[in-house]
């Protein structure tokens, strides 16, 4: 028996089945370690609508987040953890790549799909680097250390690795990378989302690479789960 990570392959069948627009506030055990920013057991809202984009998930996050505000606190501006944050105005959209290079001059275009210079990047930032780090998560690594921590107003990053999305729809127009979001205000993650990835071979492979990456020694690398 497992404890689930997030109710995500539940909900997903219920789409599959029919049920076009589901939601669930449910809790969620993890154990990718203990901080200030993690607890191995937490509650979150998670939903799924068929046929929309990520780009519309954004846009329903954003409407969702801004209206809870306004009806539990009565105005779209917060001080929280001693800091400021407006969720009036509409959140940044920012490509992870981009803001990357924004935060780390040092690094090149071109490094940015390179290993061994993303490798070079992380030794010098301090960076703990596993050898089966693709260049995917080794930008994400630099995109956690130099940051996520100045990410105090409301804003998008979108556009993640291939690598670290397992389970996202690879972009149309861009090879390696998926159509994916992450939210972040005050300096800390608050939402995940992505198209869905519907291709069983894609998928497959995807999981295949999720093993091998675990017997890297990537311990938050997802077993194979066929049925899924």
């Amino acid at each position: 028996l497992y404890l689930r990570i997030a109710a995500e392959l539940y909900l997903k069948r219920l789409v599959v089945g029919g049920f076009e627009r589901v939601y669930e506030i449910n809790r969620n055990f993890r154990n990718e370690g203990v901080s200030t920013r993690h607890n191995p057991e937490f509650t979150m809202l998670q939903l799924d609508e068929a046929y929309a984009t990520y780009e519309e998930v954004m846009d329903l996050t954003e409407g969702l987040i801004r209206d809870v505000a306004m009806e539990v606190l009565g105005t779209a501006a917060l001080q929280w953890e001693g800091r400021g944050i407006d969720l009036g105005p509409r959140f940044r959209r920012w490509k992870l790549e981009e803001a990357v290079r924004e935060l780390n001059p040092g690094i090149a275009v071109a490094d940015c799909r390179d290993r061994e210079a993303l490798a070079g990047h992380c030794a010098r930032l301090g960076i703990h680097v596993k050898p089966g780090y693709g260049w995917g998560k080794l930008l994400l690594e630099i995109f956690e250390k130099t940051v996520e921590g100045t990410l105090v107003q409301p804003t998008f990053i979108t556009h993640y690795p291939v690598e670290v999305s397992p389970l996202a729809r690879e972009s149309d127009t861009e090879p390696g990378i998926t159509d994916r979001f992450e939210l972040f205000d005050g300096g800390k993650e608050m939402a995940n989302g992505f198209s869905e990835l519907n291709d069983p071979e894609d998928q497959a492979a995807r999981f295949r690479a999720q093993v091998e990456a675990k017997a890297g020694g990537d311990d938050e690398a997802m077993h194979y789960d066929a049925d899924y």
